[in-house]
Parts: C-alpha cells; structure tokens; sequence
C-alpha cells in the first residue's frame, strides 16, 4: 500500500492519477479534504481510504503493517504567508514526524521541497548538499522547507530510501484552486479570456528587462513522472532538483499562451506588488545532473509542448488529470 498526503492538491492529485495509469490502486490519500474546489482533483480517481490529515498518525499507529512507501507532497505552500507558526506546524514539524515513522518501520520516504530554498540563488541552483546549511530563502515557506532539508540531511535514524525533491516552478492541470499561488500560465490564460491581454510584473532591478526575469517551469507531467521514477527505481538517498534545466522568461511563458490560445500576443506590464517585491525570485534554473546521474532516462517537456498541451487540453475544456 501507497500513502499519498496532499492528494487533493494540484501535484499530489495528478501523481495519483498517474499511479493509477501505472496500475497502483492500492493507496491510501491525506488531505484536509474540507475544500469542494480541491474535491474535483480526485474525481475518478482510485484508492483505498481517505485519512483526514490531522487523523493520520492514529490511523497509521493501527495500520502501519500496511504500508509499504509514502509520498509525502502535502504542505502549506502559500509563499506570501508570513505566520511561521503555520509552516513549523504543517510542512517541519509534520514533516518530521512522518520521517521518523518511516525510520522506525524501514519505509522508503519521498517528499516535496521546494527551489525556494534556493532564495536569491546566490550559491547556485545545485542540488549538493553541503550548500544547503548556507541557503537563504526569501520567505517563511522557503525556510520551513530548507528547515526540513537541514534536519533530513543530519539524522542517523533515516528511512533506508529517502530522497526531498526540490520542485521548481511547476505548471499544470488540476491548479484551479490554488488562486493567487497558481501559476503565470494559469493567470495568463484567465487574463486573456478576461480582456484579450495580459500583464506582467515590471522588473524593479536595473540587471533585468521588464518580462525578462527567468524561472526553470516545468510541466507537472514531468514532476510526477520523475515521482514515479524514484517509487520503481530508488537512486541514492539525499536531495534533488526536479526543474527542466533550462530558464526561460516570463515573456516566452506568456507570448506561448497567447499563441496556445489562437490570439494575438498583447503584454504590458505593471509593478509588482509591494508585499511580494522584497521577496521575488528574478532568476532560477535547476541543475538536473545528479538525477541524470541516477538514471532518469527521460528528456523533459520544452516550455512550448508544456504550455500548448496544457492550454488546449486541460485549460480551455475546463479539464482535470
């Protein structure tokens, strides 16, 4: 049996529906499942049991026989929340426990970090782990996950297969809820619906042209294949990026949504909000050599296929994965 927390959630949904193409059906789901517009995530989609988050350790004191690898994807991942007490709660604290339960009965534990680790990325974008000590992240939810990296990469009382994925900007069907948190594809298609336009944040650094800032996005295809690659093909414990490999600007992302979408392409740009400027990645792109080291034999979906697929085959029909 698989255990899936953040499974109503964007990622977590479509890792389950891609277990289930695998031919996984044995799975059990964690979630806070209180959500109606998450509930849609999990339409027909197939597994044993839901357990509500806050349940889960009474439910796994029982039924801990059972289980056999945890995919751990739930967090709180608001970037703009600024009360650190959530985020020790739900993505350290929690994260914690559930890392010391696979310890204890030998299972192989996967789990979600984040690229906003990385902060301004000053040492770089690569996944080695005597830099992640020296990482500053711009936000609480960035610290909450180097946080748990730091801790991971010191226990001696560790699962016997353990790998903390560092998602970089992942794009993709089954976002709809995320509001303010989804993303630029996302909001780009809703805006040019909307007012056959789209705006984009203003560059506030003299090094970078307006629509010019650059992030490493990744199609959530991608992410949940490389998830499926390390259930059935376990590489060497310890951290990796799961990113492209390739930065590319949000102009690119939003000229390609345009076109997905048959219309002209129409930018203009505004300042980018107060609450958020301090703290805004300008650049990212993964260093994806230690998961080529290990064997992923895949090559990844270009911005172009990523965003057209996207476009044409979830956004516009108003479809889930």
């Amino acid at each position: 049996m698989i255990l899936l927390t953040g499974a109503a959630g964007f990622i977590g949904s479509c890792l389950l529906q891609h277990l289930n193409d695998l031919g996984y059906r044995d799975l059990v789901i964690v979630d806070e499942f209180s959500r109606g517009d998450k509930a849609k995530n999990l339409l027909g989609k197939q597994f044993r049991k839901k357990v509500h988050r806050d349940q889960l350790f009474d439910w796994l004191a029982i039924n801990s026989a059972d289980i056999e690898f945890v995919f751990h994807l739930g967090a709180r991942t608001d970037t703009t929340e600024k009360n650190r007490a959530i985020f020790d709660t739900l993505n350290l604290n929690y994260s914690k426990k559930l890392w010391l339960f696979c310890a204890e009965n030998k299972l192989p534990f996967i789990y979600a970090s984040s690229a906003a680790t990385y902060g301004l990325g000053l040492g770089g974008y690569e996944d080695n782990h005597q830099i992640v000590k020296e990482l500053i992240p711009l936000n609480p939810y960035g610290d909450s996950k180097n946080n748990f990296d730091k801790w991971a990469l010191k226990q001696t009382n560790a699962p016997p297969q353990w790998s903390g994925l560092k998602f970089f900007n992942v794009y993709g069907p089954n976002e709809y809820h995320k509001g303010r948190m989804a993303s630029v594809i996302f909001h780009t298609f809703n805006q040019i619906q909307a007012t056959n336009g789209m705006k984009l944040f203003r560059s506030h650094r003299h090094d970078f042209a307006d629509g010019q800032q650059q992030r490493d996005f990744i199609f959530v295809k991608d992410v949940i294949a490389i998830c499926a690659f390390f259930l059935e093909h376990p590489p060497p414990n310890g951290l990796y990026n799961v990113g492209t490999g390739k930065a590319r600007t949000f102009w690119d992302l939003a000229a390609n949504t345009f076109r997905a979408m048959g219309k002209k392409t129409a930018i203009t740009f505004i300042d980018t909000p107060q609450d958020i400027r301090h703290t805004y990645q300008y650049y990212t792109q993964a260093n994806m050599q230690k998961l080529i080291n290990a064997g992923y034999p895949n090559s990844f979906y270009s911005l172009e296929d990523g965003v057209e697929e996207y476009v044409q085959s979830f956004l516009t029909p108003s479809k889930y994965l």
